[in-house]
């Protein structure tokens, strides 16, 4: 395209023969990778900017200096399902018990204005802003949610909603980080794995599902069968497809019980699509195992932390590949720009024309199985986002397969939307190509979509 504008068994037996295989890391070996690319970096700063509130709320609310008491790390972070990249963070912050006669009644907002008050006060530079239930405190690829909550007797604890004049709910997090980490215990270390491998997951194609959803999604499927109470990462791969296809046949709802408090977790967008479609891309890999390209399927399931193959075979290949090509490699990743945190849904679409005839939208061509032919015009749009407040868009568009490598137009670069939510191209030669948008929102990619633009010989 040209740029014009300003059961186990069954899948058991989808691998390939022995005789196919080549040397290649192990099933093990490359989901303890893939786990491994998983772990969060930059957790030593994250634990630091949680210290530095904590201390600034000690101060304001009990007048000690103290970093780690009365704060408690709830959310992915706390209940350790999050992955690198992790942008949403949440923390309680234990109110005195004395405090409770100043903000019992009506003083929802006022409690929340007075951690921030607090807040600004010991850190005056820093990015903070009252919200309807939290005070979220804004860094550089990361923010954190700040809950005031008095604790009850029962264990759960009692935090300001200003919505509606103010009133006060209950939240149970140490019963959803108890009950996952039971479970983790009883399933040999699998379940927060599984966590940890959705969220890949859904960085990857943009599925708009939130933290807790993913973690009691997992939590119900490992609960619901024992063939992986003892499973090691040998069994990874069935794993993945055997989740995949449970998410798969879900049948849509509006919510569900989260492990251990039993509270509901709302379901933001349909995400059965996708994951139907992530099965798919499992049932590839797995007949893959054992050759050269079995990584790079994988890829196409969890994304580029899904190691490819040891590090000295990768380096050799991508050396012999460069030293040899006749055509320039200008692909651009976002995520050595921004970290991925999916947290929103954005879909976009095309509008398909061409002169003398009605204009279609792609997205229908290829549900008809419609031909896409060389000569058309294409206009991508931006169809819906979920997005609140301001956000940056940016779009790429690449041209894969034989022919965009003669033609040394392989593109890929990613670049900054103009304002109008669009992109106009057009199909000059044959291709499967493939254009994506992105959601950047406070220096992290929160929404992502692509769409594949299957290019045919008009002779065809």
């Amino acid at each position: 395209m040209n740029q014009d504008f300003g059961s186990s068994a069954t899948f058991l037996s989808l691998r390939s023969s022995a005789a196919e295989k080549s040397k290649s890391p192990s099933v093990a070996e490359q989901f303890s990778g893939f786990l491994g690319n998983l772990v969060i970096k930059n957790i030593s700063q994250i634990s630091v900017r949680y210290g530095e509130i904590t201390a600034a709320l000690n101060k304001r609310f009990r007048d000690t200096e103290s970093k780690t008491a009365n704060s408690l790390q709830v959310g992915s972070f706390g209940r350790r399902t999050g992955i690198d990249g992790i942008s949403d963070l949440d923390m309680l912050y234990l109110m005195p018990k004395g405090k409770w006669a100043d903000y019992e009644s009506g003083g929802q907002s006022k409690l929340l204005k007075d951690v921030k008050d607090a807040i600004l006060k010991r850190y005056p530079s820093t990015n903070v802003r009252v919200d309807r239930l939290v005070v979220t405190v804004t860094y550089t690829n990361f923010h954190v949610e700040v809950q005031p909550a008095f604790e009850q007797e029962d264990g759960s604890f009692k935090y300001p909603d200003t919505k509606n004049g103010g009133s006060w709910k209950i939240t149970k997090p140490r019963a959803e980080m108890d009950e996952v980490s039971r479970v983790d215990t009883d399933k040999n270390g699998n379940l927060k794995c599984l966590c940890k491998m959705t969220r890949a997951w859904k960085n990857k194609h943009g599925v708009g599902m939130g933290g807790l959803l993913i973690d009691t999604l997992a939590y119900n499927f490992l609960t619901s069968t024992s063939a992986y109470d003892t499973a090691s990462f040998s069994s990874y791969d069935t794993l993945s497809r055997n989740f995949f296809d449970y998410l798969a046949n879900l049948p849509k709802q509006d919510r569900y019980d989260a492990p251990g408090s039993r509270q509901h977790v709302k379901v933001k967008t349909p995400f059965q699509r996708k994951a139907k479609k992530a099965r798919k891309l499992c049932d590839e890999a797995i007949a893959a195992e054992g050759q050269k390209n079995s990584g790079k399927k994988w890829r196409k399931v969890y994304g580029n932390q899904f190691p490819v193959g040891t590090p000295s075979s990768k380096d050799a290949e991508s050396k012999s590949m460069a030293a040899n090509a006749s055509w320039n490699d200008t692909e651009e990743w976002i995520e050595d720009r921004y970290p991925v945190d999916i947290r929103y849904d954005l879909k976009i679409d095309c509008t398909v024309t061409q002169n003398g005839f009605r204009a279609q939208a792609l997205r229908a061509m290829l549900a008809k199985h419609f031909p896409l032919l060389a000569g058309k015009s294409l206009a991508f749009h931006v169809e819906h986002l979920g997005v609140p407040g301001d956000y940056e868009l940016y779009w790429k568009v690449l041209n894969r397969g034989d022919e965009a490598k003669h033609r040394n137009q392989v593109r890929g670069q990613i670049v900054k939307d103009t304002g109008s939510h669009s992109i106009s191209e057009s199909t000059d030669f044959m291709g499967d190509h493939v254009v994506e948008c992105y959601a950047v929102k406070d220096g992290v990619v929160v929404a992502k979509d692509r769409i594949h633009v299957p290019i045919q010989n008009n002779k065809a």
